[in-house]
């Protein structure tokens, strides 16, 4: 799957990913620090990849419509963590993607828990 960190993970995230097999690209590594959230949100949907990031304003669902998109997930870390627990969190994230697909989602990962977002179907 194809991945875009936000620009809050660094190297050692990005090999979490890699390790699993995940095409992953850094906000930092293509000089997008500091865009506007909005521009980082179009810039995923057109290259097709799921977006990653600690910054809670991507769960705006009217804002940032996970539905146009190949995923949203925010991490949610608790005050002052470790890189163990953040390690624990997206770890969590990458063996869920076994079981469910992200695509078209919001997923909130918490520790011991992911709440997923989807869009209301028409039937």
């Amino acid at each position: 799957m194809k991945f875009k960190l936000d620009e809050n993970f660094g190297t050692r995230t990005q090999q979490l990913f890699r390790a699993e097999g995940h095409d992953v690209e850094t906000v930092k590594d293509e000089g997008l620090q500091g865009c506007p959230d909005n521009e980082l949100y179009q810039k995923c949907c057109e290259e097709k990849r799921c977006l990653v990031s600690l910054d809670l304003d991507f769960g705006d669902i009217t804002r940032f419509q996970p539905h146009k998109t190949s995923g949203i997930v925010i991490i949610r870390i608790p005050q002052n963590p470790s890189f163990a627990v953040l390690e624990q969190l997206i770890r969590q994230f990458l063996k869920s993607l076994s079981q469910m697909s992200v695509e078209n989602s919001l997923w909130i990962v918490e520790m011991g828990r992911i709440r997923v977002h989807q869009p209301e179907t028409n039937d």
